[in-house]
This record gives structure tokens, C-alpha cells and sequence, in this order.
């Protein structure tokens, strides 16, 4: 350890609440969230509005454009329905996600734990390829697998995600990432129906102009934008996650490529200038492409898509099912243990092989 690391380590020590450094108990973290200031829920605000908002015009259209106009209260009731249904379901998961602990890192003593200050980082260091060596701000507890600390929480999340500031600047992880794409899948499905419902009624009036009142068209065609808009912003953030759970990654371990470093076999003693294990900014662009290619064909925990999302989505009690459809619920699993994948070992081993050769044939 640098004698820059031990300063700053003990300085935050002896002043607990700069940098955003919280106390931690004995387990290594929290089962509280770490007190945040009230503007940072500013942007939850903002999507409850988003969310209701609309609602208001939906009623108008379905009472104007399916009772007076087209007499049809079957569509109606099915209409008044569906989207009310679709919008509870999705603050249903948006309160969880909001509410629940992502993951606490309670780790007991004796079990085996990583300590590397590279698993130290947020979404947006993985984002900018930032390393925290110096380790400001961080709780410096003991991790399992794919736990992270988050620089903005000021805490360690199990299996995180990212970091969701629309969500009341919460971090999403083991135990609220199904209601997260939960809250995803519901919020694209209502945008989806009501830009298609509103898109038939605004046709309609197009084709029927004195068929309709004055205003209720107007109605129609700001629920179509916002159907659209709110589809095409939310819809291929959903199907990213979508592919992220059939890969079994998470938004950091997608975009940080370098994070297999630390799993590669040890390397040879002699004949390479490499750390063991090597870190980032000592590598060439020869072996930060080896990297990236390899991180491309491997996904470091992936076993099949069927158990892949068993992982997220998968139940052990009975009725589990029903959870997973009202608000999404937890991960199974303590998330802290996961299966490699069966060709992990031997990626890894040829990526240590190419790096090694790499420096030998640079240097």
C-alpha cells in the first residue's frame, strides 16, 4: 500500500463525516440508507409527474372518444382498466426500488472477501475508466463478488447496478434490481398502450373532423407525443436490460471492460514489467485491446440464459410468481455467491498468456 493510501485513509479516520464517509458497523455496512440532502429526491418528484401527469387527458379521451362518440363501453371499461393497472403496478415497483435496501454488504468474519480498491467505483468512474487508488470517501469494507461500493451513497451494494438518480438518488442491486425492470417494463407497456389508444382516437378525429368537439382531439394528439416520446427514451434502456440479465451483467461489468484483471490466474514471476494482477494504466494498446476483445466474447458469470434469469427472476416459494408480477421483489440467492461461467477459466488463462506476451514483445 502507497504511503498516499495510508494518509488518506487515516484521515478519514480521524474526520468520519468528510468526503461523505459514514460510520459502518462491524459487518462492513448498513442496512439504513445513508441520510442524502432533499433535493436529491427533486428528480423522483419529477417522475411521479411524468408517471400521473397524463392521466388526466387519458380520461378525458376515453369518456369523450369511447362513450359519446363511439358508444363503445366495452373498449371503455377495458381501457379504464388496463392503464390504470399498468401505471399502479409501475409505482408499485418504483416505491420498492425507492424503499428497499439494494443489497447491505453484511459480511461475517471468516468469510472470504476482496479488498481491492478497484471494486471501489460508481457508474460513473466504470463509465469514465477512473480508478480510485486512493480510496477517498470509501467505507473500506470487506466485499464478496460483484459487490461495489457506490461514491454518492457513501455505502457497498450487493450485485450493483448502477446508480439511479431519478429514483430518489438510490442504487439499484441485488435486491431491487427486479423491481427496477419491473418499474421499466411497466412504465414502456403503459407508454406503449397510450400512444396506441391516443393514436386511434387522434386518427379518428383527423378522419371525423365534425364528428368530435373542439378540444378533445387536442387531448388525443398530446398523448400520442408523450406515448411515443416516453417509448422511445424508455423502451431500449429496457431492452438493454433485458440483454443484460440474458448475459447475467450488470451496467458496470457491461462497461468496464477492465474489471477481469483481477480475475486472471496468476502470472509468471519473471520475463514481464506486468502487476499480478496487472491493473489498467500500466497496459499498452495491444493489451487494452486483448482486454476488450475478450470481454466481448465472455461474460464472466454467464450460465445460460434460462438460469441467468433465474438468478434475477426465479422464485422459491409457491405463489413467488405472483411477487415477480406485482412489484418484481428480490433476487433469490444471498447475492453474494455466483457460478462462473464453464469457460471463464480458460479465457481468462489465454488473456493472461496474450497480456504476458504482449509486454515481452513491446518491452
Amino acid at each position: 500500500m502507497s504511503r498516499r493510501t495510508i494518509s488518506v485513509a487515516n484521515d478519514i479516520e480521524l474526520h468520519p463525516r468528510e468526503n461523505g464517509y459514514r460510520p459502518r458497523d462491524d459487518h462492513g455496512g448498513s442496512e439504513h440508507k445513508p441520510q442524502q440532502p432533499w433535493y436529491y429526491r427533486l428528480p423522483l418528484l419529477a417522475t411521479m409527474i411524468l408517471i400521473l401527469a397524463p392521466h388526466p387527458s387519458v380520461i378525458r379521451m376515453l369518456i369523450y372518444h369511447h362513450s359519446r362518440v363511439l358508444q363503445q363501453p366495452r373498449w371503455l371499461a377495458i381501457h379504464a382498466f388496463g392503464i390504470p393497472s399498468l401505471t399502479l403496478l409501475a409505482l408499485t415497483s418504483l416505491t420498492v426500488c425507492v424503499t428497499r435496501n439494494p443489497g447491505p454488504v453484511n459480511v461475517r468474519r471468516g468469510e472470504p472477501t476482496r479488498r481491492d480498491s478497484r471494486d471501489d467505483m460508481g457508474l460513473a468512474e466504470a463509465l469514465m475508466g477512473a480508478t480510485d487508488d486512493d480510496g477517498v470517501g470509501k467505507c473500506w469494507a470487506p466485499k464478496p463478488e460483484r459487490a461495489h461500493h457506490c461514491s454518492v451513497c457513501g455505502r457497498c451494494v450487493m450485485k450493483m447496478d448502477h446508480h439511479c438518480p431519478w429514483l430518489a438518488s438510490s442504487c439499484i442491486g441485488h435486491r431491487t434490481y427486479p423491481s427496477f425492470i419491473h418499474f421499466l417494463t411497466c412504465t414502456t407497456l403503459l407508454a406503449i398502450y397510450v400512444a396506441t389508444v391516443a393514436g386511434q382516437a387522434i386518427m379518428y378525429s383527423l378522419n371525423n373532423p365534425y364528428g368530435v368537439d373542439e378540444t378533445t382531439p387536442i387531448h388525443e394528439l398530446a398523448l400520442t407525443f408523450y406515448g411515443s416520446t416516453v417509448t422511445i427514451v424508455i423502451g431500449p434502456f429496457t431492452a438493454y436490460h433485458y440483454y443484460l440479465v440474458t448475459r447475467n451483467q450488470t451496467t458496470i461489468e457491461q462497461i468496464s471492460p477492465f474489471m477481469l484483471l483481477r480475475h486472471l490466474p496468476p502470472l509468471p514471476r519473471l520475463g514481464h514489467s506486468l502487476s499480478d494482477p496487472p491493473i489498467e494504466p500500466e497496459l499498452n494498446y495491444t493489451q487494452r485491446q486483448l482486454v476488450k476483445d475478450t470481454h466481448s466474447k465472455l461474460s464472466l458469470y454467464d450460465v445460460g440464459w434460462r438460469k441467468n434469469w433465474a438468478q434475477v427472476f426465479g422464485w422459491e416459494k409457491k405463489w413467488g410468481w405472483v411477487v415477480r408480477l406485482l412489484c418484481g421483489g428480490a433476487s433469490p440467492g444471498d447475492g453474494m455467491h455466483y457460478p462462473l461461467n464453464p469457460r471463464a477459466e480458460e479465457m481468462l488463462a489465454k488473456l493472461a498468456e496474450d497480456l504476458v506476451k504482449a509486454d515481452r514483445d513491446n518491452s
